[in-house]
């Protein structure tokens, strides 16, 4: 977007935009939501950034009135693959909290001073900056929805002391914590107060609509003991860099009557819980832009009913790489229903679960998803399946165990394909669905999906072939739509296109196939 596009925005209050860029306005001091009620200032004191990073080391302020920092954040990461995006995609993980600014720039392979210039250039703000600001977003969320102490909302949040807190906070929103937590409570009367500062409730932003079918997504696939997910609710255990985290999701409304994703949360340690929750927004895509994915499906013939139908569809996103990567190749040739029965078997591996939240008394977990190290050692009398699969799933777990196998966010759709292609049984499908759920890439394809042409054929009422054959020429001026057509046009949000396919076929009897795949 230009200036011209941004300010029109702005000027229309669009909320469409809210977490894609923030405005500063000159005369103020002030950074601003597009869709902030204020008066629109004139183009001449304006300027937009990225990111409130940049606008923070600018010199300006958060908004007391339209609170920038409490919105969705920007699709852009999800649908970029430069430095600039993997950068964002780790700082979100806490990568930097973790190993600093060096540990951020090797696993992206770059030098500290690269990438210093790249974000500078790209974003207007340093790892540092982009960190911090990051930092006071998490301790905005926990002051004004939780009643967490302000010593443990600062570690929670990455902050190194209370000092570095106070002063953050004061910097970039201009108000106390304490007066941020006085200005919360107007709109809630009874924040949580945490079981022993690790259990608490909060209230995660997203942008409407929003397709609730993402637990059902969760649900069809959930492992006994790990996982429980019904039509509205979805919880299990996971591991975080410092010990064990447990949530549960819902959808919800704000006390403004805004969508959200209500979650509760425990972690072992304090400093897990900003990396669990950006887990969690990654894992339910809260951060895409569904009015810019449905206008682009919206205007294909064949899925604009499906659109209209379920607007807001999501991508389901991942809490562990590692753990995609062993699903898809387990999932590889076979059912859900029957991938999730290998899953089953296989779990029995995982390590018991050492937290004991509040839960759903029907929900029983007990034990994570097994580490990949535990998988090498013990699933190869669990898995079952050809003996050349099971070797790969061994191989490939093995490989992710011992480092030299290393897949993360940190990666691109190009880097997947490099580093899994080339592994003994895993081809194109398995790369681009870990690609699709780990990295949240917006555009893509899987071509020889069983479900998905199933799917497509069901709203086309045509043979489920990769393409049909050619139509009559009797009739040139009007072809028939085929699958690869049809995901062209949905280019750059395919991904939100297979979600759909993946529902029209779930929904319907299995239809006879031509040379297709088995999902």
């Amino acid at each position: 977007m230009d200036f011209w596009q941004r300010y029109r925005a702005i000027d229309s209050r669009d909320t469409r935009f809210d977490g894609q860029f923030v405005t500063a306005v000159a005369t103020t001091r002030i950074y601003c939501r597009p869709s902030c009620p204020a008066r629109t200032p004139k183009p001449a004191n304006v300027t937009f950034y990225q990111t409130s990073a940049a606008a923070h080391q600018a010199g300006y302020r958060a908004c007391k009135r339209c609170l920038p920092e409490a919105v969705p954040g920007t699709p852009d990461w999800n649908l970029r693959s430069d430095a600039a995006a993997r950068a964002m995609r780790l700082i979100s993980d806490g990568e930097v909290d973790r190993t600093g600014v060096p540990g951020l720039a090797a696993r992206l392979g770059y030098s500290t001073r690269q990438l210093n210039r790249i974000l500078h250039q790209e974003l207007g703000a340093g790892p540092l900056a982009l960190a911090r600001a990051t930092r006071a977003q998490t301790a905005r969320s926990l002051l004004t929805s939780s009643g967490l102490k302000f010593a443990d909302i600062a570690f929670a949040a990455g902050f190194s002391s209370v000092r570095q807190f106070n002063d953050t906070v004061q910097e970039v929103f201009a108000l106390t914590p304490s007066d941020l937590r006085a200005r919360a409570r107007t709109t809630r009367e009874n924040p949580d107060p945490g079981e022993a500062g690790t259990t608490l409730s909060l209230l995660l932003p997203l942008r409407a609509p929003y397709d609730p079918g993402i637990f059902e997504f969760l649900r069809v696939r959930a492992i006994d003991g790990t996982e429980h997910a019904t039509a509205d609710r979805y919880e299990r255990l996971l591991q975080l860099p410092g010990g064990q985290g447990w949530f549960s999701a819902r959808l919800a409304t704000t006390p403004h009557g805004l969508p959200a994703l209500a979650v509760t949360v425990s972690v072992e340690r304090l400093p897990d819980l900003p990396v669990l929750l950006s887990r969690i927004r990654r894992l339910f895509d809260l951060d895409a832009d569904p009015l810019a994915v449905d206008a682009v499906l919206g205007s294909d013939p064949v899925l604009a009913g499906r659109v209209q139908e379920i607007p807001g569809i999501r991508l389901p996103g991942s809490v562990d790489p590692h753990e995609i990567l062993i699903r898809a190749m387990i999932g590889q040739q076979i059912t859900v229903k029957a991938a999730r029965t290998g899953l089953h078997r296989l779990s029995v591996l995982g390590s018991p679960a050492t937290l004991a939240p509040h839960r759903a008394p029907d929900a029983a977990l007990h034990r994570l998803f097994p580490t990949a190290a535990q998988v090498a050692d013990g699933g190869a009398g669990l898995l079952k399946g050809p003996a050349r699969r099971i070797d790969s799933i061994l191989r490939v777990s093995s490989a992710l165990a011992d480092g030299s196998l290393q897949i993360g966010v940190e990666d691109g759709v190009a880097d997947l394909e490099r580093k899994l292609l080339p592994l003994p049984g895993i081809g194109p499908w398995t790369v681009r669905y870990v690609a699709m759920r780990v990295l949240g890439a917006t555009d893509i394809h899987l071509a020889n999906d069983a479900a998905i042409r199933n799917g497509w054929a069901t709203l086309t009422g045509q043979a489920s072939q990769a393409e049909p054959p050619n139509v009559s020429s009797t009739h040139p001026a009007h072809p028939s739509p085929t699958l690869s057509t049809t995901m062209e046009r949905c280019s750059p949000w395919r991904s939100y296109a297979t979600m759909h396919l993946w529902r029209v076929a779930a929904d319907q009897p299995p239809i006879p196939q031509a040379k297709a795949t088995p999902r």
